[in-house]
């Protein structure tokens, strides 16, 4: 069976102060300068759900706030992600599924609960992880300062850093082209540049889709 998506889909995720805004803000302006378009988006989205999600988060804990970011993912995907996929768009999404494997885990819910919420989401084409030493983490932490319950933990760079390598794996093995890039003395221009170099002239031709089954296949 074939599909109509002929967009790509590519996610940016990492620890807390790796620099995932600047390098989306950057490979968004990279592209543009080379005629590639591309849309922009984010998670927790700007929806209200998602609204509620980033002025609660540091309130709302463990289950009920993973029950909570799967809920606006879903949402994300029914009003935003499908369209510009089967649209033929590029679209770039700054934290996605890697980020929850590694936050709600900080937050101690089972990865296996993790997993079964997001069994039917949209897979991303092009996975981008950033990472970088702990150290130099927690020193990008400590300037930027403390903006999240997690970062209040000394041990969360080196956890965060573990964590990742872990979802890239998960992501490799449900068949995502996975990007790891250092950043510890990289500029976000440079990194930037290699994740554009990953993606392909758009439209794609129509292949076989690269979602998750959907609850009506299931």
């Amino acid at each position: 069976m074939k599909s109509s998506r002929t967009g790509f889909f590519v996610t940016v995720d990492g620890p807390s102060g790796i620099g995932k805004s600047t390098t989306v803000d950057e490979l968004h302006s990279r592209l543009g300068a080379q005629g590639v378009p591309a849309l922009r988006t984010v998670e927790p989205s700007t929806s209200d759900l998602g609204e509620f999600i980033r002025k609660n988060a540091n309130h709302i804990h463990g289950m009920a706030l993973a029950c909570l970011v799967a809920a606006n993912r879903y949402e994300h995907i029914d009003t935003d992600i499908t369209r510009a996929l089967h649209g033929g768009d590029l679209l770039i999404c700054d934290r996605y599924l890697a980020s929850t494997l590694v936050l709600q885990q900080l937050d101690g819910v089972p990865l296996e609960f993790l997993l079964a919420l997001n069994k039917h989401i949209v897979m991303p084409d092009l996975a981008v992880i950033l990472t970088a030493s702990p150290g130099k983490i927690a020193e990008r932490l400590a300037v930027r300062g403390v903006t999240h319950r997690f970062h209040l933990d000394p041990a969360t760079p080196s956890r965060e850093v573990d964590l990742y390598v872990d979802a890239a794996a998960h992501l490799t093995d449900r068949g995502v082209k996975v990007l790891v890039l250092d950043t510890s003395e990289a500029t976000p221009s440079e990194v930037a540049s290699r994740i554009a170099d990953e993606i392909p002239p758009l439209p794609l031709p129509s292949v076989a889709s690269a979602t998750g089954p959907t609850p009506q296949d299931s």
